[in-house]
C-alpha cells in the first residue's frame, strides 16, 4: 500500500491522503476581494484528487499585502467575497480547504510579478507605507520601512486574531499561520531584519515573541479543536541569521502549545540567500523537526515525483508533502501519482468516465 495514499490527521481534521497543496499568490485579487479567477483556479485544484487545498497568502490588513493583487480578509467586503468563492467551489467539491493568513511587512506594497515584482513607493498608486520590526529595507533602494511601535505590533496581533476568526465563520477546515519566505513574522525570527532592542528583539525568547502571541491569542479565538498550524523557514540560508536549530526550538515551543503542523520551507528574507536548489533540497529541515518534536511536519521543495513523495512518507521524514508549481504546472499530479503508485484517488462523478481503461480501481 502506498504510504502517500495514506489518510492523516492535522489535529482533528482528517486528510484522505497526504498530498497537500500548498498556498500559491495569484496577484489577481480586487482591493483584497477574491474575483472570478480565483472561482476558476481553485476550483480546478479542488478537483485534483489531493488531500487538503491552502488557498494563498491571504493578508490580515490591506497593508500586509505583497501586492496590491492580493487576497484580504479584514472586513466585510473581503469575508463576503472570499464566502462566495467557497460556496462555489465547495458545491462541486468535498476537498477540505485551508487558509494562509499572512502579514507581508517590509516585502509589502510591490508591483505584480509579472510586471516587474518591485518594490513601490508610498505616494504610488499602488503602493503604500510598508512597516516591520526595524527600519531595514529588504533591498538597498527599497523604500524604508516604519520601524514597528509596540502598539502597532499589538494592531497587527489583533488583526491576525480577527482574520482568524473570519476565517472559522467561512468555515475553513484549517488555518496556517505564515511565519516564512522573509515576511512579517519571518523579519522578527531573524537577527538580520530584527535589531530591535526591547522585548520583541535580540534574544531568541524576544525575537520568536510575536510569534507565540499570534499563535496563543488565535488559538484563544478558535478553540483548542480547532486545526491550527504554521509555516517557517526553517533557515534564512545566510551566515548569523534565523537557522534550523532555532526552528526546532520554536517547534518544540509551538507543539507545546498544541499547534497541530508544521510546514516546513526555507528562505526569502536576504538577497545574499546560497540556496543549493535540488530535489529534497528543504526535506531534511521538515525530517529533522519531525525527528526531534514529534510534530506532524509537511516536507516542500522541489518534490515533482511520485516515487520521491512516495520516498520521503514512507521513510518518515515527514507526514506530508506539498505541492507549489508543481501542481500549477500539472492539476491532475495526485492522479497520476496514484496511478503510478498503485493507489486510488478520488475524482468527481464528472469525471469518472475518463479512467484510463487499463486502471480499472484508480477512482476507487
Amino acid at each position: 500500500m502506498s504510504t502517500l495514499f495514506t489518510p492523516l490527521s492535522l489535529g482533528k481534521l482528517s486528510l484522505d491522503n497526504r498530498i497537500i497543496i500548498a498556498p500559491m499568490c495569484q496577484y489577481s485579487a480586487d482591493n483584497g476581494k477574491v474575483t472570478h479567477w480565483h472561482d476558476m483556479h481553485l476550483g480546478n485544484l479542488a478537483q485534483s484528487g489531493a488531500g487538503l487545498l491552502i488557498i494563498e497568502a491571504t493578508a490580515v490588513e490591506p497593508e500586509g499585502r505583497i501586492t496590491y493583487g492580493d487576497v484580504g480578509l479584514w472586513d466585510d467586503e473581503t469575508e463576503a467575497a472570499l464566502g462566495k468563492t467557497l460556496k462555489a467551489v465547495r458545491s462541486h467539491s468535498d476537498m477540505p480547504i485551508a487558509v494562509q493568513l499572512a502579514h507581508a511587512g517590509r516585502k509589502a506594497s510591490c508591483e505584480k510579478p509579472w510586471l516587474g515584482g518591485h518594490a513601490l513607493s508610498p505616494d504610488h498608486e499602488n503602493g503604500w507605507q510598508v512597516s516591520a520590526p526595524s527600519a531595514l529595507p529588504f533591498r538597498d533602494g527599497d523604500p524604508i520601512p516604519e520601524a514597528m511601535t509596540k502598539s502597532r505590533i499589538a494592531d497587527v496581533i489583533q488583526a491576525f486574531v480577527e482574520a482568524a476568526e473570519r476565517s472559522v465563520r467561512l468555515g475553513f477546515d484549517a488555518i496556517e499561520i505564515h511565519g516564512a519566505h522573509g515576511y512579517l513574522l519571518h523579519q522578527f525570527l531573524s537577527p538580520h531584519a530584527n535589531k530591535r532592542d526591547d522585548e520583541y528583539g535580540g534574544s531568541f525568547e524576544n525575537r520568536t515573541r510575536i510569534v507565540i502571541e499570534i499563535y496563543d491569542a488565535i488559538r484563544k479565538a478558535v478553540g483548542a479543536d480547532y486545526p491550527l498550524g504554521i509555516r517557517i523557514s526553517a533557515t534564512d540560508w545566510v551566515e548569523g541569521g534565523w537557522d534550523i536549530d532555532q526552528s526546532v526550538a520554536l517547534a518544540k515551543l509551538l507543539k507545546d502549545r498544541g499547534c497541530d503542523f508544521i510546514d516546513v520551507s526555507s528562505g526569502g528574507l536576504h538577497i545574499d540567500q546560497q540556496i543549493p536548489l535540488g530535489p529534497n533540497y528543504q526535506v531534511p529541515f521538515a525530517a529533522r523537526i519531525k525527528a526531534e518534536t514529534g510534530m506532524t511536519t509537511i516536507a516542500v521543495g522541489l518534490i515533482t515525483e511520485a516515487e520521491q513523495a512516495e520516498a520521503i512518507t514512507f521513510t518518515g521524514q515527514a507526514d506530508a508533502i506539498a505541492l507549489a508549481r508543481g501542481i500549477l504546472y500539472d492539476p491532475r499530479w495526485p492522479w497520476h501519482a496514484a496511478a503510478t503508485l498503485g493507489a486510488e484517488v478520488k475524482a468527481a462523478p464528472q469525471y469518472l468516465r475518463c479512467q484510463p481503461r487499463t486502471l480499472k480501481k484508480l477512482f476507487g
